[in-house]
C-alpha cells in the first residue's frame, strides 16, 4: 500500500488561513478518494507560511472492480423500453442476459467496472479539490485563470512505498506535479528531490523549516519564556498572537528588544495593544510592578549579529507607533482632568447609533433614566448609577479608542479617574460591557451591574421596538449576546425584576420617540400600537387630544408631556404589548438554553416557564432547580406519573361529560379509607404549599407536593375512580380535580416528559 504525499508551495499565506486551509485540503482529498474508491488507513495535514501539505497513510494501489447487476424490462417489452434501458447501462443488446422472474422473462444487465490505478483517481481529486479550493479570498497572477490565495509555485505529489516512488502526473494551468520542493526563503535557497513523507520532514529541518505549527509555537514560547525568564521578566500569555506568530515564521528565531523609557508611562493595556495590533509583538511584563518594559519579536530567520539589526529596526518603527499612542494618551488624560470628558460626551450627538434608533447620545440619555430606575433592584445608588452610565461610552469620543476600539471601557476607567469621578463610577466604565460571552466574568459591583443591565436592556428593547429581530443563524447586533448577559446578570446578583412590565414601559418610550415623526406618521403610528392593544375610538381620540394639546408644551417639558402621554396609554389597561411578549419569550429561549448547560432538563423549565411570574428570570430560576430537586427522587417520579394519571382521566371525563370538575370534593362522600387518607393530605398539604409560595420557598413546596406521593398512589391502587354510584364518581373525579389544581400551583407537570 503507497502513501501519498501532497504539498502545494506557494508564496506566504496569511496567518489566519492557514489552519483552515490545511484541514479543507485534508477533508476534500480524502473524501473525494474514498469515494472514488481509494481507501486508506490515516492522515494528516501541516501548514507553513508557504506550503500546505498532506500526507496520506495505507492508501489502496487500486481501486477495486465493481460489478453491478441492474434489472431491465421484460423479453417482450416495447423496443424504445429496451433501448433506453440499454442507454442506461452503457451496453447493447447482444450483452444482455436474459432470465426467468415471477414476471416472466427479463433482462439483466451486468455491468462490471473495473479499478483504476491510485495515480490516475489521485490526479483526478487532487485538480478537482484545487480548482475548487474554498478560500476566504484568492487571486489570479499571469495569463492562466487558476485561483489560489498567493501565487502558487509548484506541487510536490507522489506516491511511495517499498518499490520506489512516484509521481502523480497532473497539469494545472502549465503547473506540473513534481517530487521536488524548496526549503527556506533565506537560509536554505533552491529545490531537492523528496522520496517520502519522513525525507520531507527531515529534510525541511535541515532546510531550516519546522513543518508543524504546534512545534513552532512551542518553539517560541519556550524561548520566549526562558529569555525573559533569564531577564527576571515574564512574557503576558497570548494564545492567539502566539497561533498567529506562528503561522508567520517557517524558522522561528526568538529576540527580546527594550522599550524606550519615554513610553514606560503608558497603561500596560495601551502598550500591549498597540504591540500586539501593529508590530505582532509579545509584551514582557516586570513582575515586581506589572509594568511592560519590553517585547519580545519573532524573526524568520538567523543572522551573522544575532538579530542586532532586525532588533534596531523594529525598535525604530516601535518609537514611532508608542509616540502616536502617547500622543493620545496625554492629549486624552488632559481633556478628562481639566474638561471632566464633557467635550467628548457631546461629540456623542454626531455619532449615529442606529438610522431608527437615534444617536449614541440619545442612547446614553435613555440608559441613564433605565439605570436610575432599576438601580434599587440591583442594591446601587441611584444617582451614582445615572452618573456612571452618562460617562460609560465618553470614551468611545476618545482618540486612544479611535485608534485601538478594543480598548474601550477600560480607557474609559482611566479618563474617569483621572477625572477624579468616584471610584464605582470608574468601575462601571470598564465593567458595563460585560459578560461579553458565555465565558466572561459578570459585573457583581452594583453600580457597574445596574449600567450593564440597562445597556443591555435598551439595546434589546430599541431593535425589538424597530423589528430588528435575529433570524436563524443572523444576529448582526449580536442579540442574543445581549439577552444571555442580561440574564446572567440577573442571576449572579440576585436581581428581581419584572421584566414583562419594564419592556413593555421602554418600548411605549420608542413610541413616544416616534411621535418627532410627521403628523401623518404620528397618527400612523399610534393608530398601530392602539390597535395591537384593541383600543376602543373613543379612548383613541382622547389620547390624541391629550397629545395635541402637550404639544405646544413640548419643548418647555418634554418629561411632562410623557407623564401626561403614559397616563392615556395606561388608560387601554394593563395588557403588555405583542412586541414585549416576543421579548420576553426571547429571553425565554436563551434561558433555556443556559439552563440545560447547567445541567437542568428543558421540560422541567417548560414545567416553570408556564407558571406566572415568569418574566422574574431570578424566581424563574429559583422554581426550576426546586422542582428539578424533587424530579431526582423516587417520590417525585412517582408523584408526576400520579398527577398525569389524574389528570388524564379527568381530561376524558370532562370532555365526555361536557362539564368541568372543579366545584371542591366533599370528604363525607368518601367511601375507601385510602380515599379518605388522600382527603387529608390533600387538606393539610394546601396550607403548607400555599406558605411557602407567599414566601417564595419553592423547595418546601416542592417538597409538600412530593408528601403526596404515597396516598396518591394508593389511592389508584385502591379505588376506582369511575365507581358506579354517579355521586360516588363525580365526588371522586372533583377530587381528582383537586390535586391537579394543587400541584398545578407549583409547576405545569404537563410539560414533564415520561
Amino acid at each position: 500500500m503507497p502513501d501519498l504525499l501532497i504539498e502545494l508551495f506557494s508564496e506566504e499565506i496569511p496567518a489566519r488561513m492557514q489552519a483552515r486551509a490545511a484541514e479543507d485540503l485534508k477533508k476534500r482529498v480524502t473524501d473525494g478518494l474514498v469515494e472514488a474508491g481509494l481507501t486508506y488507513g490515516g492522515a494528516a495535514a501541516f501548514h507553513t507560511p508557504r506550503r500546505l501539505t498532506l500526507t496520506v497513510q495505507g492508501l489502496l494501489a487500486e481501486s477495486p472492480t465493481i460489478r453491478e447487476e441492474r434489472k431491465g424490462p421484460r423479453v417482450d417489452a416495447p423496443e424504445k423500453a429496451i433501448e433506453g434501458f440499454l442507454r442506461g447501462a452503457g451496453l447493447s443488446r447482444d450483452q444482455l442476459e436474459e432470465r426467468d422472474d415471477k414476471k416472466g422473462r427479463v433482462f439483466f444487465a451486468v455491468i462490471e467496472k473495473p479499478g483504476r490505478r491510485a495515480p490516475e483517481i489521485v490526479a483526478e481529486v487532487l485538480e478537482g479539490v484545487l480548482r475548487n479550493f474554498p478560500w476566504p479570498k484568492s487571486m489570479r497572477w499571469g495569463t492562466g485563470t487558476f485561483r489560489w490565495v498567493r501565487p502558487l509555485h509548484s506541487i510536490l505529489c507522489i506516491l511511495s512505498d517499498e518499490a520506489g516512488t512516484e509521481v502523480v502526473p497532473m497539469d494545472l494551468d502549465g503547473i506540473t506535479t513534481t517530487d521536488t520542493t524548496e526549503g527556506h526563503r533565506f537560509m536554505a535557497p533552491g529545490r531537492f528531490t523528496v522520496k517520502d513523507f519522513d525525507s520531507y520532514a527531515t529534510e525541511l529541518k535541515r532546510r531550516f523549516v519546522v513543518l508543524d505549527a504546534a512545534d513552532r509555537a512551542e518553539h517560541i514560547w519556550q524561548d520566549a519564556t526562558n529569555t525573559a525568564f533569564a531577564s527576571g521578566l515574564e512574557v503576558v500569555e497570548d494564545k492567539g498572537l502566539l497561533a498567529e506568530v506562528a503561522g508567520l515564521v517557517e524558522w522561528p528565531v526568538v529576540l527580546m528588544g527594550e522599550i524606550g523609557a519615554d513610553f514606560l508611562g503608558l497603561p500596560p493595556e495601551v502598550l500591549q495593544t498597540s504591540m500586539k495590533e501593529h508590530q505582532k509583538f509579545f509584551s514582557v511584563r516586570n513582575p515586581k510592578t506589572g509594568r511592560i518594559e519590553r517585547f519580545v519579536t519573532v524573526a524568520n530567520r538567523e543572522t551573522r549579529d544575532n538579530g542586532a539589526t532586525i532588533l534596531a529596526g523594529n525598535q525604530k518603527v516601535l518609537s514611532a507607533r508608542l509616540s502616536d499612542a502617547k500622543f493620545f494618551w496625554e492629549n486624552d488624560l488632559r481633556i478628562a482632568k481639566t474638561e471632566k470628558m464633557a467635550p467628548w460626551i457631546a461629540q456623542l450627538s454626531n455619532v449615529t447609533f442606529h438610522a431608527r434608533l437615534g444617536s449614541q447620545a440619545e442612547r446614553i440619555a435613555r440608559i441613564v433614566r433605565l439605570a436610575g430606575e432599576i438601580a434599587p433592584a440591583l442594591r446601587a445608588d441611584p444617582a451614582m448609577a445615572e452618573e456612571a452610565a452618562r460617562v460609560a461610552k465618553a470614551d468611545l469620543s476618545s482618540e486612544m479608542v479611535y485608534e485601538f476600539p478594543e480598548l474601550q471601557g477600560l480607557m474609559g476607567r482611566y479618563y474617569a479617574e483621572a477625572a477624579g469621578l468616584p471610584a464605582r463610577v470608574a468601575a462601571a466604565c470598564e465593567e458595563h460591557y460585560s459578560p461579553l460571552g458565555p465565558t466572561d466574568d459578570v459585573p457583581e459591583a452594583p453600580v457597574s451591574a445596574t449600567v450593564a443591565l440597562a445597556d443591555k436592556i435598551d439595546t434589546l428593547v430599541g431593535f425589538w421596538a424597530i423589528d430588528e429581530k435575529p433570524t436563524g443563524s443572523k444576529d448582526p447586533f449580536a442579540l442574543r449576546r445581549a439577552a444571555l448577559g442580561v440574564i446572567r446578570i440577573i442571576l449572579t446578583n440576585g436581581v428581581r425584576l419584572e421584566l414583562l412590565s419594564l419592556f413593555d414601559d421602554l418600548l411605549m418610550r420608542h413610541i413616544f420617540k416616534a411621535l418627532d415623526a410627521s403628523e401623518t406618521e404620528k397618527r400612523a403610528r399610534l393608530s398601530d400600537f392602539a390597535a395591537e392593544r384593541d383600543m376602543p375610538e373613543e379612548e383613541f381620540a382622547q389620547l390624541l387630544s391629550a397629545i395635541a394639546e402637550e404639544e405646544e408644551a413640548r419643548s418647555e417639558d418634554r418629561d411632562q408631556m410623557q407623564t401626561v402621554l403614559a397616563e392615556a396609554f395606561g388608560a387601554v389597561g394593563q395588557e403588555a404589548l405583542p412586541k414585549s411578549v416576543n421579548l420576553l419569550s426571547f429571553f425565554h429561549d436563551r434561558l433555556k438554553v443556559h439552563l440545560r448547560d447547567e445541567g437542568l432538563r428543558h421540560d422541567v423549565i417548560d414545567a416553570c416557564l408556564a407558571m406566572e411570574g415568569n418574566d422574574d428570570l431570578l424566581l424563574l430560576v429559583k422554581r426550576a432547580q426546586a422542582l428539578s430537586d424533587v424530579l431526582g427522587t423516587e417520590d417525585g417520579v412517582n408523584l408526576v406519573q400520579g398527577f398525569k394519571r389524574a389528570n388524564n382521566i379527568l381530561s376524558q371525563a370532562e370532555e365526555r361529560d361536557g362539564v368541568s370538575y372543579e366545584f371542591g370534593a366533599d370528604p363525607k362522600f368518601a367511601e375507601a379509607e385510602e380515599e379518605k387518607v388522600l382527603f387529608n393530605a390533600l387538606e393539610a398539604a394546601a396550607p403548607r404549599i400555599e406558605e411557602a409560595l407567599k414566601a417564595e420557598d419553592f423547595a418546601a413546596a416542592a417538597s409538600a407536593l412530593a408528601g403526596l406521593r404515597a396516598p396518591i398512589d394508593a389511592f389508584f391502587e385502591a379505588v376506582q375512580v369511575n365507581a358506579e354510584n354517579e355521586i360516588v364518581r363525580r365526588n371522586r373525579l372533583n377530587l381528582l380535580s383537586t390535586i391537579r389544581s394543587t400541584v398545578l400551583k407549583v409547576a405545569d407537570l404537563t410539560k414533564i416528559e415520561g
